[in-house]
């Protein structure tokens, strides 16, 4: 299969599709919301999230980095640390939920930005961003889930509204063919994205996203 015009245009470095998923979270993400009901000041909303952002750094590339090490490179005490996040297990929730509300958040912003077909490619690049954090995260995220399962059902809700907020748009446009569905896109994102963990994976793992891209634009009606 031949690659296309646009896969070509827009492949970039792994490291910069990451950064691109971590935006910040929308005000009802309950995965990633503080633990105290109260909206927080300025600078305490500064930290919360330095601390989020420092963590999925710093999880994706060893995940027992001790708590104490988070806060020191994210420039607070301990003690800041634990009143945001008491356990480590709310500073894991955090990340995972911070992740998805960034790729939801794309689902918003790209259409906004790009057209149909590019909306959609740019959407499945980011994905694996996303993924990456989580497979950092997986032996952890799978321990908490039979304790949270509303948390998790809920951000696979969230994560296959976004893919058919991306891929509607693109089968109307007739973009892309007319029988692919938002479970399916998931399902073979998250497949491409499991088989590779380590940076080089990434890469490989973008080359087949735009491959899979590809495949969804043949036999699409305005296919060129």
């Amino acid at each position: 299969m031949a690659t296309s015009g646009s896969a070509t245009t827009s492949k970039r470095p792994a490291k910069a599709v990451q950064d691109n998923a971590k935006s910040a979270a929308k005000p009802q993400d309950s995965s990633s919301a503080d633990v105290c009901s109260k909206p927080l000041r300025a600078d305490a909303a500064r930290n919360r999230q330095k601390l989020v952002d420092v963590a999925t750094t710093a999880f994706t590339e060893d995940v027992d980095t001790p708590l104490d090490e988070i806060a020191k490179r994210a420039g607070v005490g301990i003690g800041t640390l634990y009143r945001h996040f008491p356990t480590r297990c709310d500073l894991v929730l955090a990340v995972y939920g911070d992740q998805v509300a960034g790729l939801e958040q794309r689902s918003y912003d790209l259409p906004k930005e790009l057209g149909p077909g590019e909306a959609l490619h740019e959407w499945m690049r980011g994905f694996v961003g996303y993924y990456a954090v989580k497979m950092g995260l997986i032996n952890l995220l799978r321990s908490m889930m039979q304790g949270n399962p509303e948390t998790f059902e809920s951000a696979r809700n969230r994560m296959r509204a976004s893919a058919e907020r991306v891929l509607q748009p693109a089968i109307e446009a007739g973009v892309v063919r007319p029988d692919a569905t938002a479970m399916e896109l998931t399902r073979a994102l998250g497949g491409v994205c499991l088989a590779s963990s380590t940076p080089e994976g990434q890469e490989t793992s973008l080359a087949v996203v735009d491959l899979i891209y590809d495949g969804l634009r043949f036999g699409a009606p305005n296919h060129s």
